[in-house]
């Protein structure tokens, strides 16, 4: 078990969010007590590499303790009732219903410890219309926005999700140590309320804020959009009417990224002198919205950004991605090659990366 910061801190938790925030509770030196089901939970079931054991389930509970209850069972809801006067958090990533059932909810185990922090990590909490409803990362990708602010389609029409990580598990907080840092100061125990909807939504402050003085287009934009809803139409066209910046993703060559030779990488310069630097770099004269008569309502000019940005696209394929990144740090470009996972843990490794 590593040391750190919690250090005497000991934290009961059962089964993805839940697992990934409390593992980042071990890191930094809390006791953490995994509870499992017999037949294994599913992520130590999902891509084995041996019987009972896979990479995820290592991943996510690295530096725990195990204790194996069937929980629907009185002898283990007795030795979770035992257990609890002994530690300082747990942790529940259960559907609304069933941590009641299994007598685990917060007010049963507050009754065996005061004190006691308690986090309920659901899909969509446990009030409102949506509370009956169990959730999944892809779900709340889903439900929160995530999956059409995406705007992927494959062939035939059908949504894309995003695989590369469960996002909305991954990033769900839980305040934990805000928690014990109150209890510190007050000695009181405190419930927490965390929703993968919730966490989903934070992604995306910038859609879902409202500020009415800034609003009215996109309001008029997604009238529009429930109109065409309501008339039965098809999810691409949904999608084509919802996201208003393909034409500026189409006319911007300072925030994207490129196929190069042999691979890719990625330009972010939002400053003025960052896009100066870019332009030098890669030897265009094309100031997309730095243009005086930058005009996203003018086709004209729109295909002439378009034109140039296919220039550009043409030019970054004539080097490899080491010989653009040797200009591009020389000239101070923010940049980046596209990696694959694997190849990044790898450089870190020996230290490369620092």
């Amino acid at each position: 078990m590593a040391s750190g910061p919690l250090d005497g801190v000991t934290v009961l938790e059962q089964i993805i969010a839940g697992p990934y925030a409390c593992a980042h509770l071990a890191d930094m030196g809390a006791e953490v007590i995994k509870v499992e089901p017999p037949d294994g939970e599913p992520w130590r079931l999902a891509q084995q590499y041996m019987p009972g054991e896979s990479k995820w389930f290592h991943q996510l509970n690295r530096g725990k303790r195990s204790l194996e209850l069937k929980l629907d069972e009185p002898e283990a809801q007795e030795i979770v009732k035992r257990l609890v006067p002994k530690v300082d958090v747990v942790v529940i990533n259960y559907r609304p219903d069933v941590a009641a059932r299994l007598k685990i909810d917060y007010e049963s185990l507050r009754e065996f410890n005061e004190q006691l922090i308690y986090v309920d990590n659901t899909g969509f909490g446990r009030k409102g219309p949506w509370a009956h409803r169990p959730g999944y990362d892809s779900v709340a990708q889903a439900a929160s926005g995530l999956l059409a602010g995406e705007g992927k389609l494959d062939e035939d029409g059908q949504p894309i999700q995003i695989t590369s990580t469960s996002l909305a598990d991954y990033a769900t907080g839980i305040g934990v140590c805000e928690a014990l840092f109150n209890r510190e100061r007050t000695g009181q125990g405190k419930y927490i309320e965390s929703t993968l909807l919730r966490t989903a939504m934070q992604f995306q402050m910038e859609r879902v804020t409202r500020v009415p003085a800034a609003d009215a287009a996109n309001e008029t934009r997604m009238a529009h959009l429930h109109e065409r809803r309501d008339a039965g139409a098809a999810y691409p066209e949904l999608l084509e009417l919802y996201d208003p910046r393909k034409v500026s993703s189409a006319v911007n060559s300072v925030y994207r990224a490129y196929s190069t030779k042999d691979g890719a990488l990625a330009i972010g310069a939002l400053s003025a002198s960052l896009r100066a630097k870019v332009w030098t770099a890669i030897g265009t004269d094309y100031l997309g919205a730095d243009d005086p008569e930058f005009d996203l309502e003018n086709p004209e000019w729109v295909q002439r950004g378009v034109t140039a940005v296919h220039a550009i696209e043409e030019t970054m394929k004539s080097k490899t991605t080491a010989e653009w990144m040797e200009i591009f740090d020389r000239e101070g470009v923010p940049a980046g090659p596209v990696n694959f996972a694997e190849e990044i843990a790898a450089m870190h490794e020996p230290g490369i990366l620092g």
